[in-house]
């Protein structure tokens, strides 16, 4: 795989060497138990695959080459480049400004920015509107585009599905950028319809089947359809695609369940004509990172720690799992541990940042669970758990921990 030219001050000491060490052990990355390293009073329990992926790292290069390649000029990001605020804060104190905030909130109007300016577009794409306007504005995307080429592989998957008469089932958060990205582009070929989970693609069923009147149908998928949308005629024949950091097991899921209602409705012999196969549209680095993760959780253990960004779609996939298991504090960084008995953390459910007591448990050796979305630097990782490690006394040397590590 591509090696990317990252900020040295992203690489990490103590992760690094944890993953060169599985990627030397499990080449083909298919053993998802957890790297357990052991400090003595405290043992952590790393993921197998965590960190940074392919679309960060290169959406990370092109936008610090694009600062580096032009002194003077405005240099704009669409929206954030990736969900963290580690990596955002570094880019805007070198000087870059954001079009749009995660909602789709103009914070700098279309304007005041003419040819002469540098656009970034984000590793989740743009619509092809906004793609469009600057385009009219003189304005070249093509050099300093980050799109992730899994996203775009989502949009050559609909495109070519479309035009073969299939409607576009997306299944994503629609507010997010990537997901307005992909209906923009899905809906040129094809009717479109963004569905957030399972629960709705069994609603979306019972509209189907007559069983929820039709007019309820524009209200409760209202802002999530493409103009023109038809309940009876354009979703007679169609395809799953997905926003790329969302579960993979929940696609999964919700395209399972909508070709066993093509199937029970036209007949096993004949789905085909009416459901389109896409499985090959699922990210593999959200696979593997939620691989991992389920990894992660046939080990006993006492808490789980999750660092990113709180907007990230795929971190929060990530806290999800582990909250079902065991108590789970998703931060955003290190200083968000505020003491041995204090730790300040994001509720994503409620969307509340709230702070615990006592949250390492007081027993003779702690076992912690420690991952991180995709788009968190291993640096950030190295710090929380260095600043865990200062919390307890007798703690093994790191050097040494590591080299009995390397010897296994």
């Amino acid at each position: 795989m591509k090696k990317f030219d990252v900020p040295e001050f992203y690489r990490s000491s103590i992760i690094a060497s944890i993953k060169e060490k599985r990627q030397t052990l499990d080449p083909k990355k298919k053993d998802f138990t957890p790297s357990i390293v052991n400090f003595g009073p405290v043992q952590f329990h790393l993921a197998r695959h965590f960190g940074f992926c392919y679309g960060v790292e290169n959406a990370i290069e092109i936008s610090y080459r694009a600062i580096e390649e032009n002194p003077g000029k405005n240099i704009y990001l669409l929206s954030q480049m990736i969900h963290n605020p580690i990596v955002n804060d570094d880019l805007i104190s070198r000087g870059l400004k954001f079009i749009l905030d995660t909602e789709g909130n103009q914070l700098i109007d279309w304007e005041n920015i003419n040819s002469d300016d540098v656009v970034i577009t984000p590793a989740f794409g743009t619509t092809i509107e906004i793609k469009k306007l600057l385009e009219d504005k003189g304005i070249k995307l093509e050099k300093y585009d980050t799109t992730c080429p899994f996203v775009t592989r989502v949009w050559k998957k609909a495109s070519s599905i479309g035009t073969n008469d299939y409607s576009i089932i997306i299944h994503g958060k629609h507010k997010h950028e990537e997901t307005k990205a992909t209906f923009s582009h899905s809906t040129q070929n094809a009717p479109s319809l963004i569905i957030k989970d399972l629960d709705e693609a069994k609603k979306l069923v019972d509209f189907i089947d007559g069983k929820l009147p039709e007019e309820d149908f524009y209200t409760f998928f209202k802002d999530k359809y493409s103009e023109g949308f038809n309940l009876k005629k354009d979703l007679k024949k169609i395809g799953v695609v997905n926003q790329t950091t969302m579960l993979a097991s929940e696609t999964e899921e919700i395209s399972n369940f909508l070709k066993d209602f093509i199937i029970n409705k036209h007949g096993e012999d004949n789905y085909k004509d009416y459901f389109a196969d896409t499985r090959d549209t699922l990210c593999y680095a959200t696979n593997e990172n939620q691989k991992a993760t389920y990894g992660l959780l046939n080990e006993s253990a006492d808490i789980a720690i999750v660092v990113g960004g709180y907007n990230s779609s795929n971190t929060s996939h990530l806290v999800e799992l582990c909250e079902h298991k065991l108590p789970t504090y998703f931060i955003k960084s290190y200083e968000e541990i505020l003491s041995r008995d204090i730790i300040r953390h994001f509720k994503y459910e409620s969307k509340e940042i709230i702070e615990t007591a006592n949250f390492l448990p007081n027993k003779e050796k702690v076992k912690i669970i420690l991952t991180s979305g995709a788009s968190c630097p291993d640096s950030e990782v190295d710090k929380v758990l260095n600043k865990l490690l200062s919390f307890f006394e007798g703690v093994s040397p790191v050097d040494e921990v590591l080299n009995d590590f390397s010897s296994k």
